[in-house]
């Protein structure tokens, strides 16, 4: 299996990487169900609820992502990569690291343009600090929305690429992201 040297992703880039997806996926899946309910249906007012008390806690874990991946550079790209995939690579997490932190903005100011807290699992209230405005309620909404249809296709992209590295090349790219508890650093 050709590596390079730092063969593994450490265990708190793991932790952060793997939390953050299944949140961003579940809140991607949970979005789609949501658009399809009324205001009748006894699911509608939880979903919400829960979806913005997940996207307020994928926030403050982006920023810990950034702030890591600055203080625990990943490892080098293994030897068979080619130029134009590390560059698609790069620029595939700089643009996820981006949708981590602005789909959840859109989505607080979407929540809050009316002036009211959001509520995280009832536990405490995130306070509304953005002025009232229809204007900016609409663009969050838009933004919100394309962003998550964006995030989705990028998502779906950086597994694919994930397993035709791990399973196609057999290069060994998804096992340094994916738990081996001998080889992991903190």
């Amino acid at each position: 299996m050709p590596t390079s040297a730092g063969q593994t992703y450490s265990a708190t880039t793991k932790v952060l990487h793997w939390l953050i997806a299944l949140l961003m996926i579940g809140l991607i899946w949970l979005g789609w169900y949501m658009v399809d309910l009324t205001y009748f249906d006894k699911w509608y007012n939880s979903s919400l609820a829960i979806h913005k008390s997940l996207g307020m806690l994928v926030l403050p874990l982006a920023g810990a992502k950034i702030l890591w991946a600055f203080l625990s550079p990943a490892p080098a790209f293994v030897d068979t990569i080619k130029p134009w995939e590390r560059v698609a690579a790069t620029s595939t997490h700089h643009v996820l690291y981006f949708m981590m932190v602005v789909i959840p903005v859109t989505g607080y100011a979407i929540s809050t343009s009316a002036g009211s807290a959001v509520s995280v699992f009832d536990l405490f209230d995130i306070p509304a600090v953005l002025p009232e405005s229809e204007g900016l309620r609409d663009l969050a909404v838009e933004l919100h929305y394309y962003l998550s249809y964006g995030a989705a296709m990028l998502v779906a992209i950086h597994t694919l690429a994930a397993l035709k590295h791990q399973f196609i090349e057999k290069d060994g790219t998804l096992s340094r992201m994916w738990w081996s508890w001998s080889r992991s650093k903190v």
